[in-house]
């Protein structure tokens, strides 16, 4: 019984063994299948994203392509026009040369053609001059013989009858012109007599003359003079021209003396070339560069002057321009006297006297310093001082009790009011002090503004400086619109408007300049 037990324990462990093994194997085949179309699923899902994800990454790749190329082309394109541009440039410089050339070569051509020209009118007038010489000497010998057959007197017999002549009406007119000479002596002896009292006096003045027409310019060495000439004198022509000053270089030590009429502009080229000296760098280029930047100091300078001159007086309202036009007064001189300094001694007295008689000193003041402001502006615009003053003063807004004693301080109309009266007094005062006025300086300056007024009225004309005192005009010409020939043209006619229209002493040399500059830039 006890081994039957074992026996059936035994077979159904093994039964056991099978079945479980069968259940296994089912259970993992089961489990497989499932994990094999799982892994496939799965795969095919891997599959397909990674499709998308390259077709994707083609169509990125693709636009990164096209934009790639479309920057390249673009950049390709600027570079071409670029380089087109220049390559323009280039031929319109190319031709611009070629063109210029071309001009001087017709013009060079033209000049040897009229050499040519001269030269055989020349050679034909001297054969011409030569028969028409000895022609003459034929007939006056001719002649001659004639009249010692008619006379029948010698040559020798006639000469003394014809001095003898000759004497007797030369002694007769001789005897007119004395008398018609001392007749003229005595009608203008009273007022030659005053002409050499003036000028004795205008010579006891000389110091106020030469303080307001040359400026002198102190160098570290004489050594400076040559730079200042330059190379054949290209740097002290070229300063001459930028500020129409001119340049003295002579034996003076360590110096060199700017003469010019104008105080304004010899400020300006004193300035200049002290701030070259100090540079070093002289050149024309340069100096044309520092000439427009001290222009613009000056022009600062003039505009703080008359802020002083206003503020000293303590005057307030004042137009601006009125103040620049006051600062200007600075540089400008009356018969030798300075006009700013001369208008504020003019307020000063006006403001004494109406403190005095009881009226009001600010007004007066304000009289005081503006009765001379048309004189900034006189070698500008036609019309006498005052006439430019009470225009200046209207159009600025001064009250009409300023503008009526501006008006009438030269008594060009009859004063009104006792400001106008005052300002006669006052102005007076301060002009008959002992060397405040040296009469000959304003005939001077308005001999040479008139000088350049002749040559500026030329068509062409770029610029005209009087230099040398006045005995020198330089008239710098537009090269465009005045050629060579019709240059001298120029000159002749400035020289005869200028003996029609002028009074002067000695002589004045009009020099007319052409000049022609091409400028390119190395880049």
């Amino acid at each position: 019984m006890k081994e039957l037990n074992i026996v059936v324990f035994v077979v159904f462990l093994i039964v056991y063994g099978v079945a479980v093994f069968l259940v296994g194997y089912v259970a993992r085949k089961f489990i497989a299948n499932k994990q094999l179309k799982g892994s496939e699923e799965k795969a095919k899902t891997i599959v397909e994203e990674a499709t998308k994800l390259a077709e994707n990454r083609k169509k990125e790749l693709e636009l990164e392509a096209k934009d790639l190329l479309l920057k390249l082309r673009q950049d390709f394109e600027n570079q071409t026009k670029e380089r087109r541009q220049e390559i323009s440039l280039q031929e319109k410089r190319f031709q611009q040369k070629e063109e210029n050339l071309d001009r001087k070569v017709d013009m060079l051509d033209k000049k040897d053609r009229d050499i040519q020209q001269r030269e055989k009118t020349l050679v034909a007038r001297e054969k011409d001059l030569e028969t028409r010489q000895k022609d003459l000497e034929n007939l006056l010998l001719e002649e001659k013989q004639l009249l010692q057959r008619l006379s029948g007197i010698s040559t020798e017999e006639a000469k003394k009858l014809l001095l003898t002549r000759l004497e007797s009406e030369i002694r007769q007119e001789a005897s007119v012109l004395i008398k018609r000479l001392e007749d003229e002596a005595k009608a203008t002896a009273d007022k030659k007599a005053k002409e050499i009292v003036i000028l004795a006096v205008q010579r006891m003045a000389a110091e106020h003359t030469v303080e307001s027409t040359v400026s002198v310019v102190h160098l570290p060495s004489d050594d400076m003079k040559g730079r200042i000439i330059g190379r054949e004198g290209r740097n002290i022509r070229a300063f001459e021209v930028a500020t129409g000053i001119d340049v003295i270089v002579d034996d003076t030590p360590e110096a060199v003396i700017l003469s010019g009429f104008d105080p304004i502009r010899r400020e300006i080229a004193r300035i200049t070339l002290e701030k070259l000296i100090v540079d070093g760098r002289i050149h024309p280029a340069r100096i044309e560069e520092l000439v427009e930047k001290v222009k613009k100091e000056v022009d600062n300078s003039i505009r703080e002057e008359g802020e002083k001159a206003v503020f000293e007086l303590g005057l307030h309202g004042v137009h601006s321009e009125l103040i620049r036009l006051l600062g200007r007064l600075k540089y400008r001189m009356s018969y030798g006297q300075n006009a700013l300094i001369h208008s504020k001694e003019v307020a000063n007295f006006m403001s004494i006297m109406t403190g005095e008689l009881g009226f009001d000193t600010r007004i007066a003041k304000r009289i005081g310093l503006l009765h001379d402001i048309g004189k900034a502006v006189s070698h500008e615009v036609e019309g006498t001082h005052a006439k430019l003053g009470v225009d200046l003063l209207k159009k600025y807004g001064e009250s009409e009790a300023v503008i009526h004693a501006v008006e009438a301080h030269h008594e060009d109309v009859e004063a009104k009011s006792v400001y106008a009266v005052l300002l006669q007094a006052a102005d007076a005062i301060s002009a008959s002090r002992p060397g405040a006025r040296a009469e000959s300086l304003e005939a001077y300056v308005k001999r040479l503004e008139k000088l350049e007024s002749i040559a500026d009225s030329f068509k062409g004309v770029e610029k005209a400086y009087a230099i040398q005192a006045g005995r020198e005009i330089r008239v710098m010409v537009q090269p465009d619109r005045v050629n060579d020939n019709a240059a001298h043209a120029m000159a002749r006619e400035i020289t005869k408007k200028i003996e029609e229209g002028l009074e002067y002493p000695g002589q004045i040399k009009v020099t007319v300049i052409r000049e022609i500059r091409a400028v390119e830039y190395a880049k």
